[in-house]
Order: C-alpha cells, then sequence, then structure tokens
C-alpha cells in the first residue's frame, strides 16, 4: 500500500500552471488584457498631447464678486468654478487639479476699471493657461460690447501670470489608471466567466472531481493563475507609461509595489463579478450579455476615459458608488499625488465592501456543473 500524501497544494499549482500557460497561447486574453489598454493609452496620450482633461478655475479670495465680470465668469461656458479655499486651494493648484486662481481686481481707472489676474503652477500644461487666457480674453471682449459699448476696454485681462511650483501633469497620467483598471475589469469578468464556463461545457471540471483535489483548491489554482497573468500585464503596460509617456510614479518602487498591492486588490473583487457571470449564463453566448452589465457602465462612468465631474451632478452620486470609480481615484492619488495606501482606505474600503457583496453572491449562483 502506498504511503504517498495527496498534495492539495501541488495539485493547486499544478492547475494554476497549466491554466497560466492556457492564457498566454489565448490571444483574445492577450488582446482584452494588454492590448486593448495601450491602444487607448497611445490615442488618448498622442491626442491630449499632455495637456490635462479639463479646464477648472477657482476665484481668489480677495477678487471683487459683484461685478458683471464675475457673473459673466460664472455663466461662462468651458469653464467650472470650484469654490475651494486655503490649503485645499493651493494643494490642487500645485498637483494640477485646478489651472489657475483668477483675481477680479478693481484698478482705480477707466481703462481699465476691472484686470484680470492669473495664478497657475507648473503642474498645469502651458498650453492650458494659454486656452484659459485667451477664452477669458474673449469673455472681456463681450463683456466690454455687452456693458461698456462706448468705452474702449474696461474690462482686461493681465498678461503677467504669477507661476507657483508644482508637479507637472500629463493626460498619462488620468489616462493609464483608467486603462489598466478597464484591463483588471476585463480580465476579472470576462476572463473568469468564459473559463469556468468552459471548464464545465468541456466537463474538465468533472475529470478534476475524479481526483482526490477539493474544489476549492480548483478554484483557487485557477484564480491564482488568473491573478499571476493579469498583474504581469498591469506591469507591462505601466512600465510602457514611464518609459515612453514619462507617467508618474512619485515615490519610485515604493509607489509601484501600492500601485500592484491596490491592483491584487481590485481584480479579486472584479473576478467575484466573473463568478457571478458564469454562474447565471446558461450558454456561452449569454456570457457577454451578462458580463456588459458589470462592465459597460463603470467603462462609461467610473471616470475610465473622462472625468467624473464632467457627467451632470445627478448622475455622479451613481457614478462614485462604482468598484471601479475607487480603484481610478485611489491609482491616481497613490502614482501622481503621493498618496498612501493607508490614506486611500475609503476607496480600499468600498472595494472592500463590493467584494464581501459579489462573493456572497457568487456563492448562491455558481454552478459546478
Amino acid at each position: 500500500m502506498s504511503k504517498y500524501k495527496y498534495s492539495q497544494i501541488k495539485a493547486m499549482l499544478a492547475i494554476a500552471r497549466g491554466s497560466f500557460k492556457a492564457s498566454l497561447r489565448s490571444p483574445s486574453t492577450v488582446i482584452f488584457s494588454i492590448g486593448f489598454p495601450l491602444v487607448f493609452i497611445l490615442a488618448f496620450a498622442f491626442l491630449g498631447n499632455g495637456s490635462g482633461p479639463r479646464i477648472n478655475i477657482a476665484i481668489h479670495a480677495g477678487a471683487d464678486t459683484t461685478s458683471e465680470v464675475y457673473q459673466a465668469l460664472k455663466t461662462a461656458p468651458g469653464i467650472r468654478i470650484k469654490n475651494e479655499h486655503g490649503e485645499i486651494l493651493s494643494e490642487d493648484l500645485e498637483k494640477g487639479r485646478i489651472t489657475a486662481i483668477v483675481n477680479i481686481q478693481k484698478t482705480g481707472k477707466e481703462n481699465p476699471a476691472y484686470l484680470l489676474k492669473l495664478t497657475t503652477s507648473a503642474a498645469v500644461n502651458p498650453s492650458t493657461v494659454e486656452v484659459l487666457q485667451s477664452y477669458l480674453n474673449a469673455q472681456a471682449d463681450a463683456l466690454n460690447k455687452t456693458y461698456y459699448p462706448h468705452s474702449v476696454a474696461v474690462v482686461g485681462v493681465s498678461e503677467q501670470i504669477e507661476k507657483l511650483p508644482g508637479r507637472t501633469y500629463r493626460t498619462i497620467d488620468f489616462i493609464l489608471p483608467g486603462q489598466l483598471g478597464f484591463s483588471l475589469l476585463s480580465a476579472g469578468i470576462f476572463g473568469v466567466a468564459f473559463l469556468f464556463f468552459n471548464l464545465r461545457q468541456q466537463l474538465v471540471l468533472k475529470r478534476f472531481f475524479a481526483t482526490p483535489i477539493s474544489r476549492t483548491f480548483i478554484i483557487l489554482g485557477e484564480a491564482l493563475s488568473r491573478v499571476v497573468f493579469q498583474l504581469l500585464a498591469a506591469i507591462v503596460i505601466i512600465l510602457i507609461g514611464v518609459v515612453f509617456f514619462k507617467f508618474t510614479l512619485v515615490h519610485g518602487w515604493v509607489t509601484f509595489l501600492e500601485i500592484m498591492i491596490l491592483s491584487f486588490i481590485s481584480l479579486i473583487v472584479f473576478m467575484g463579478c466573473g463568478f457571478i457571470v458564469s454562474g447565471l449564463s446558461k450558454s456561452e453566448s449569454t456570457i457577454p450579455p451578462f458580463a456588459n452589465i458589470f462592465t459597460l457602465p463603470q467603462f462609461l462612468l467610473a471616470g475610465t476615459f473622462f472625468p467624473i465631474e464632467n457627467f451632470p451632478k445627478w448622475l455622479q452620486p451613481l457614478c462614485n458608488i462604482l468598484p471601479l470609480t475607487h480603484f481610478n481615484n485611489a491609482m491616481r492619488n497613490i502614482s501622481f499625488e503621493g498618496a498612501s495606501l493607508i490614506s486611500c482606505w475609503p476607496d480600499i474600503a468600498n472595494l472592500l465592501i463590493w467584494g464581501v457583496i459579489v462573493y456572497a453572491i457568487a456563492i448562491k449562483v455558481f454552478k459546478w456543473e
């Protein structure tokens, strides 16, 4: 009689190794995990040419807010005024979240009676500041013609711009985190759903059941292969962003490691959605519709391609609930702003809450046969 003791760990690792090799041989897996995110990164990086995704301004605390100039700025299309003051305002300016602080000053003269002065930072792309300055000049001309048609120029924009130090904010610093989230979500949902459906359909799971390996270690083995493959894909995406597009990693390797930990947590959560889709699907053709219920709203509304602030205010609360939103927020805070995982605890806590919910549902609906 053999004294050999069956090892669940070795069996799990064997399953993980085989599944990992299968992922490498699957063109669709490689395309969804690396190909599509890189295409979007390239497209947005070249189109954006280094500028931020949206122009925001703040009004200086000492500005004259009783004049027609201020009212015109409040209603001007294309400009969003953020009501911030003190340290928060200075921090947002230095990190490129705000294009400029606009000060509306009375000059005590007739020509011009009001002067707009801008304060910006090195974190803001110079071309964005030029666009804002041109836009304010156009608004000033319109005000002069509307309210002061018989005067030479009552409202003017100062050509001198005060510039504070700050970190250069590029399009890639916004786009890459969203595309990394896109990759993790796609792999977690589509990859797991198709994988376990095909394992059931091809009777591979039944063959596993004929061996001493437990069901728990079957899932762990398959999950491990997905996690390893996707984290390698994340490393490739980040390296390409850093080398070719100067993606910001504030604290170098420390920031990189924190991003990988965040990616691991998020991928585990997204894989739970994949288990739900796998359990609900009756045939292979029903997997994409079910998966898109989870993925499409997040691709569109979670700040993947555009800032959530661009959406209507009534829609923003829904955007802020989505798990991909919390990954994107934490990722951008860690990579560009130098935040730590601990300081991003609200976003990570939301991801973990989503994890508890989706796995509770997955346990109920998941099918082995």
